[in-house]
């Protein structure tokens, strides 16, 4: 797999925010195939960090259901791949740089 293919998203929130504060942990949203050795190698080399730990874990899709006009409409949102990474000590990755 390629590395640009490994990496989709990060995931930015409060809750993830604090966790980046308190324990300098970063979250991705990753491929579903991805091990963690392909995450750690990806991360550090688009962020230019040095990577300590990585956990994965899989999040299941939910049934969602809303109203309109025609009815009640119901699906079903996707399952995904998370990954919590872990920088080595004083390493940090600016994520709104960009923005």
């Amino acid at each position: 797999m390629k590395l640009s293919d490994v990496l989709i998203k990060p995931v930015i929130s409060e809750k993830v925010n604090k966790a980046t504060e308190k324990f300098n942990r970063f979250y991705f949203i990753v491929d579903k195939k991805a091990n963690k050795l392909e995450i750690k190698k990806a991360v550090e080399d688009f962020y230019g960090v040095t990577v300590a730990e990585v956990n994965t874990m899989v999040v299941p899709g939910k049934n969602k259901t809303r109203f309109t006009k025609a009815g009640f409409i119901s699906g079903r949102k996707p399952s995904h791949k998370k990954a919590v990474v872990t920088l080595a000590k004083g390493e940090s990755i600016d994520l709104y740089a960009n923005i």
